[in-house]
């Protein structure tokens, strides 16, 4: 949800600029359709509601951020360039993160959101 949310904070448009330089076609579209997916797909999985509906798209979302944008920058995701008074600087994040959450997607799906979940009291219900 952080990442649709941190879109939006900085503007559709800045993203679907972001998108237009990537080559991702119709990218105010895209734009809006990764931002919605990352905001109520991340509310899904953390209510554990229709997760294994909710986890293609945004499985879809991070194939493509990984290989259009991460995997040039190497597999870690923290890149420490310099420490300067104090303050680290950083560089591009490589894929590292984007496997991990779809690491986290594949074992929810896989495993089950919970009996906490909604998807666990659909189950208990039906």
């Amino acid at each position: 949800m952080q990442h649709g949310f941190a879109k939006l904070s900085k503007g559709p448009e800045a993203f679907a600029a972001i998108l237009h330089a990537v080559g991702v076609p119709a990218p105010h579209l895209m734009a809006w359709l990764t931002i919605l997916t990352e905001v109520f797909g991340g509310l899904a999985v953390l209510l554990g509601a229709l997760v294994p509906l909710v986890s293609l798209p945004m499985a879809v979302l991070l194939f493509v951020a990984i290989f259009t944008v991460h995997l040039p920058y190497g597999f870690s995701s923290i890149k420490l360039m310099s420490v300067t008074s104090g303050h680290a600087q950083f560089g591009p994040p490589g894929y590292e993160c984007d496997l991990l959450y779809l690491a986290c997607l594949a074992a929810l799906v896989l495993g089950g959101s919970g009996p906490m979940s909604i998807d666990g009291y659909l189950k208990r219900k039906g």
